[in-house]
């Protein structure tokens, strides 16, 4: 399964100045950089929006983890364990680099490669980092909470590290990273005035969510060797494995959901409908797209009205979508215009607001 969205994006780089940290993580793609003082504005909103959306990467790769870890521990042959391992790395595209460093697919190695290796720029720690230094940049533009959250995230991550924790308790480490999250999203929505900076935040974190989901959902239907058209066209066996479906719904904190909302069986096509176009499901690809056009709203400019009709466009769709029809034409083929939909949008954004000609 090839990719060309926005889980590649990353931050683009920027010269080396007195205000910028000279680690600065790495990034994937050279898009263009503002060079002058005059456009500060952009630069700040540039390092808030990659603040937010890389400490929702951290926490959406920890959710990853920690479903996939949880399974591998039920009965199941060496293949299938593998499966699940290789359809994780398949999800971030870092595949082909793994496999570079790594003789096999092991989940020791996937973990600690996906966690702990600084050299990896789309693991937790390359994560966190990445928000932190963010964060330090633009450091009068959040408040004390704020900030220190964030700091904190990053240190006691490196210290959870040295002691061994990935080791020891892998599910813990992720619950821990997870709740990290959860506190800095919340203490932004308590402490931040809700101006520019709030809203760049919002931003970012909503688009890099539904990235995720929807990569969650292409892999994990991709995982049954076939495109999925529903389940009543072809599937020779009426019972959904439970495990499989518990799993993706666990990873974006939805099972409880779906049992309150349908009341029935765990079926694919209510799964991919919870996740798709439910807008009350708050990791659902309409919640997202909602989050992403209000916040656009909210800092639009002159220049930014082709990249906000996108938005609402792809917000509509959702929003008047039904899930016959995205099975009639197939889920695989539906997400992967999504992705490339949602990476458009993200580069329009970057255009727009980011790094202005």
């Amino acid at each position: 399964m090839r990719y060309d969205g926005s889980r590649a994006q990353s931050q683009p780089p920027e010269p080396p100045d007195d205000s910028t940290p000279a680690d600065r993580l790495e990034p994937r793609l050279n898009l263009h950089t503002p060079h002058t003082e005059s456009r500060m504005l952009s630069r700040t909103a540039d390092h808030l929006f990659w603040m937010a959306r890389y400490m929702e990467r951290a926490e959406n790769t920890a959710r990853l983890l920690d479903v996939n870890y949880q399974t591998s521990l039920l009965p199941q042959s060496d293949a299938s364990a593998m499966q699940g391992w290789k359809g994780l790395l398949g999800i971030s595209e870092l595949s082909a680099e793994y496999q570079k460093r790594f003789d096999k697919i092991t989940a020791r190695d996937v973990m600690s490669f996906m966690v702990s290796d600084a050299n990896n720029a789309s693991s937790i720690l390359s994560c966190l980092r990445a928000a932190r230094e963010n964060a330090r940049a633009v450091r009068g533009a959040l408040t004390t909470e704020v900030w220190e959250t964030t700091n904190q995230t990053w240190l006691e991550f490196n210290r959870l590290l040295s002691t061994g924790a990935l080791k020891k308790d892998p599910a813990e480490l992720f619950e821990w990273v997870k709740f990290r999250s959860h506190l800095s999203r919340g203490v932004t929505l308590g402490t931040m005035l809700q101006d520019e900076a709030f809203h760049f935040q919002r931003i970012g974190t909503f688009l890099e969510r539904s990235d995720n989901t929807a990569r969650l959902l292409d892999v994990k239907f991709h995982s049954l060797d076939t495109e999925f058209f529903g389940s009543g066209a072809g599937n020779e066996t009426k019972e959904v494995d439970f495990y499989h479906w518990s799993a993706v719904l666990r990873s974006v904190s939805a099972f409880e959901v779906y049992r309150k909302v349908y009341r029935n069986v765990i079926r694919p096509e209510k799964v991919a409908e919870l996740l798709i176009l439910r807008p009350d499901m708050p990791r659902s690809l309409l919640a997202s797209m909602n989050e992403v056009v209000s916040n656009l709203r909210a800092v639009a400019n002159d220049q930014s009205d082709d990249t906000l009709r996108r938005a609402g466009r792809l917000r509509a769709d959702l929003q008047y979508g039904r899930i016959d029809e995205i099975l009639a034409t197939g889920l695989h083929a539906y997400l992967t215009q999504f992705l490339d939909r949602v990476g458009d949008l993200g580069y329009g954004i970057s255009r727009d607001f980011l790094m202005p000609e």
